[in-house]
């Protein structure tokens, strides 16, 4: 395919090979490339050309996971087994990280029982204490600070229906979470300008907003944060958003749902942006963020997007 082929010469000279990916801060631009390349064939030799692939025949994968999720586990456990592995899903009921078992001796125990982990945490200091302590690739399935393979999903999504990602223009509208935080570590790498309007006190990171900027004028992209949804919405290819509430912060609903009024993306939020915009939200969703006219429209990328997580953690095992 015609749109795959620069990232096709940007693959052939990177080697993968048994990386951890707790954040995509720690990829290159080409090596960002190469998942989206390889997720994209695999998406079409076996989804499309019904190819039987099994690239993980006689691995194993532990699956940590002290946070819920539909898309994460089942992403995971059918993209693994497609493969020929064999998923082991471990709850907070299974596994508990740092309480019954040191995460050092977890990490040690795991690298002894399987070829690989997905952890999906609280704090992102757990995986980066996985990932010092076990001789196995570590993969973050979502922590307070990134939310990798998501990001991987979102791009995946946009090259296909855009065709190309770069000169793209990308607004987040919404909650300065590990979601955005991780867009702000990969956009401007793919050459993918970036808006981003947060309520006043609910903004990214210090430190990821200066490695963002540093990100911008290295790869020559636009970086712009606002507290205004509409400057943010105006001229862009793709509306994003997220929950509001994340897992964890239930007892600050009755404010953040104050502090987000006027944040909900709407057509009229569309109204400003450019005419083929489309929208994205990483799911579940709730009416506050996103209404249904625009939600379950023919720009909402959301289904694809969803399924997409499938064909990109394929590529991070």
């Amino acid at each position: 395919m015609s749109s795959n082929a620069p990232l096709l010469i940007a693959a052939s000279a990177v080697n993968l090979k048994g990386r951890s990916c707790l954040t995509l801060k720690d990829f290159s631009s080409d090596e960002i490339k190469k998942l989206l390349w390889m997720s994209g064939d695999l998406k079409h030799r076996i989804k499309h050309e019904k190819e039987y692939l099994p690239l993980l025949r006689g691995k194993s994968l532990a699956m940590i996971f002290e946070k819920r999720s539909t898309r994460t586990r089942m992403s995971t456990e059918t993209g693994f087994a497609l493969l020929g592995g064999h998923p082991c899903f471990l709850t907070s009921q299974d596994i508990h990280l740092g309480v019954n078992e040191s995460s050092t001796d977890t990490a040690r125990v795991l690298s002894g029982l399987c070829d690989i982990v997905l952890a999906r945490v609280y704090n992102h200091s757990t995986l980066e204490e996985l990932h010092k302590e076990a001789s196995i690739p570590i993969i973050n399935g979502l922590s307070d600070l990134f939310h990798p393979i998501q990001i991987l999903a979102d791009f995946l999504t946009l090259q296909e229906h855009y065709g190309s990602l770069s000169g793209l223009t990308v607004s987040w509208i919404g909650d300065g979470n590990n979601v955005l935080h991780s867009f702000m570590m990969t956009a401007a790498k793919l050459g993918v300008h970036l808006k981003i309007a947060t309520p006043k006190g609910y903004e990214p990171e210090k430190s990821i907003v200066q490695e963002a900027q540093r990100l911008s004028k290295q790869h020559g992209t636009q970086l712009v944060l606002t507290s205004d949804p509409m400057e943010a919405a105006h001229g862009t290819n793709v509306l994003v958003t997220d929950t509001w509430v994340s897992m964890g912060q239930e007892e600050e609903k009755k404010k953040r749902l104050k502090d987000f009024q006027g944040y909900q993306i709407t057509m009229q939020t569309g109204s400003v942006a450019k005419p083929d915009w489309t929208f994205l939200h990483c799911l579940p969703r709730k009416m506050e963020e996103v209404d249904d006219q625009v939600f379950y429209s023919s720009r909402s990328l959301v289904f694809p997007e969803a399924e997409n997580r499938k064909w990109t953690i394929m590529v991070s095992e």
